[in-house]
């Protein structure tokens, strides 16, 4: 994995917005109506040779496919990250569920019950906002096809994500590009899903980091870096009610962690980093939990980095967390330093300054400087392309700062 040795290397947490025609293959794809293969094919190769080309064009260090691979069929989607996987697992059927009206995840003293998806505790103090549709508040698609685990979980996307890495790697020959990587959900947000087969909180985390990690595993052997996204480390906080202890938190989460070490044991740390977030909804989030009581729970995946939100104006204070933890030897930070939850494009001047505070925290050779999360379909594609354009002018001014 590549380190910022002589200068503030740069990349993005992955989703990137997807030309019309592709949108509307995917769309015809999830509907169930005819779509010739064959074409889509070479549709979704071309727009990965595309879509890495203008990153390669906007100076981006270490760029990826856009997460183009992942099924997106509307303009608008903040779950693809998660909802490519529902094809690639067996053992599971969908069904029409309404995410807004499942219950919440329940606590007690010394105990979290896990379901799934709930009435968050933020929309429980925001609802008058959540449900006007003109307020800017968006939680993406109110109903959605939601998986229940049958029967064991196994992985059955062998094809999907070889075709991935194959556009991938063509498209990066093609740029001249050396290091690139690909996306793909960590077993904690995997188990997700509505488990009406194995019964036991353990055995299902288990079973979903068995089949992940063919996935993982495939990604790494084919020499592109593992990105595994995991924002169920921190916004499951929010899904808990009433508000469990921070020690009850970190219990339940530890949980999540060690089925996705379990996931990559045996594969090289430096080849994965590690994307946390605390949800991409565009809503008040004033019951995230703080990073700095769950620092230490991300810090024990066996990844070479780590990647979190850092822009948004709920988490940007967050840099002084890294005055007082101790980053591991060996280990790089990645924080996001412009924001997927606003249209405001950062000046290169804040980016530069976000960057600084960092790297005065761990070393500037421990900062790659990045988004907090993906951008595709979640802000206007214009908007998106001139916010990864200001994150490498910031990119270049932290570094005049930080060598001169």
């Amino acid at each position: 994995m590549e380190r910022s040795t002589d200068r503030i290397l740069t990349t993005h947490a992955g989703s990137l917005p997807r030309p019309e025609t592709l949108i509307e293959s995917n769309r015809a794809r999830l509907t169930g109506e005819s779509v010739d293969e064959a074409a889509f094919r070479i549709r979704l190769e071309d727009a990965v040779h595309d879509v890495v080309g203008r990153q390669v064009a906007t100076r981006l260090d270490i760029p990826n496919d856009g997460e183009y691979g992942h099924s997106m069929g509307s303009k608008v989607d903040y779950a693809a990250w998660w909802t490519y996987v529902f094809e690639r697992l067996g053992g599971t059927e969908l069904a029409d569920v309404d995410l807004m009206t499942m219950p919440p995840v329940r606590s007690e003293p010394g105990k979290i019950h896990l379901t799934s998806f709930g009435d968050r505790r933020d929309r429980q103090l925001f609802r008058e906002a959540y449900e006007d549709p003109r307020s800017g508040v968006m939680m993406g698609r109110p109903t959605a096809q939601f998986p229940v685990v049958t029967a064991p979980l196994t992985y059955v996307g062998h094809d999907a994500v070889q075709r991935d890495i194959a556009n991938m790697k063509a498209a990066m020959s093609a740029a001249g590009v050396r290091e690139g990587f690909l996306n793909s959900v960590a077993p904690g947000s995997c188990a997700r899903f509505a488990d009406a087969y194995y019964g036991d909180e353990e055995a299902f985390l288990g079973a979903c980091a068995a089949a992940m990690r063919e996935e993982y595993t495939a990604i790494v052997d084919a020499g592109l870096i593992l990105q595994l996204d995991d924002p169920c480390i921190a916004e499951n906080w929010d899904q808990i009610s009433p508000e469990p202890s921070v020690a009850d938190y970190q219990r339940y989460t530890m949980l999540r962690v060690e089925a996705l070490n379990e996931a990559i044991r045996g594969l090289p740390a430096d080849r994965i980093r590690f994307h946390l977030c605390w949800g991409s909804w565009h809503g008040p989030h004033v019951t995230d939990i703080p990073m700095r009581d769950i620092v230490d729970v991300m810090l024990k995946i066996n990844a070479g980095a780590y990647m979190f939100e850092a822009g948004n104006v709920r988490h940007e204070h967050e840099w002084r967390v890294w005055r007082d933890v101790e980053l591991p030897e060996g280990k790089i930070i990645m924080p996001g330093v412009v924001s997927h939850a606003t249209n405001v494009v950062e000046h290169p001047e804040v980016v530069a300054d976000r960057i600084v505070r960092y790297a005065e925290g761990v070393g500037r050779e421990n900062v790659v400087a990045t988004t907090d999360c993906g951008l595709g379909g979640r802000v206007h594609p214009q908007i998106a392309w001139a916010k990864l354009e200001s994150l490498v002018a910031g990119a270049e001014l932290a570094t005049k700062h930080l060598w001169s």
